[in-house]
């Protein structure tokens, strides 16, 4: 894996720095790939993830919103010790998944069904933030 240096951008680039730490922290870490999930783009401001939790319940299950930051993570209980696998195909482990989500994203709800889980995400982009429109009121020639 190769080493990305951001030090020259902080240099030059003025107001970018949480982007350039958000490069940073997630060239720097891997969870493995577990659980794998897709992430669909519903409409223009809603959002969808879906991760693949075979085998958890509802209860093992915890989200956590805080601030742009989504994290899930599942928590299994202590594993039968008494049993003997011949293979053991199945992971069977506690995870945690962060998404870091962009300004104004939130979560709307949560469902899971079939061992997937379904976290539907909107943005709201507050009303001073929306493009508005200027009325142009003719001249602006000062009379003497």
């Amino acid at each position: 894996m190769r080493n990305v240096d951001f030090t020259p951008l902080y240099r030059s680039a003025i107001g970018f720095d949480r982007l350039f730490n958000l490069m940073e922290n997630n060239t720097a870490k891997t969870n493995g790939g577990y659980p794998p999930y897709n992430i669909e783009q519903k409409s223009e401001h809603n959002y969808r993830i879906t991760m693949a939790v075979a085998g958890f319940a509802e209860e093992q299950i915890d989200l956590t919103q805080h601030e742009n930051m989504l994290i899930v993570r599942g928590e299994r209980p202590d594993a039968d010790e008494t049993k003997t696998y011949l293979y053991q195909g199945i992971a069977e482990r506690n995870f945690e998944r962060k998404f870091q989500l962009a300004d104004y994203v939130k979560v709307v709800g949560a469902t899971m069904e079939n061992g997937l889980l379904h976290v539907d995400l909107e943005r709201e982009i507050p009303e001073a933030m929306q493009p508005r429109k200027i009325a142009i009121n003719g001249s602006n020639l000062l009379e003497s």
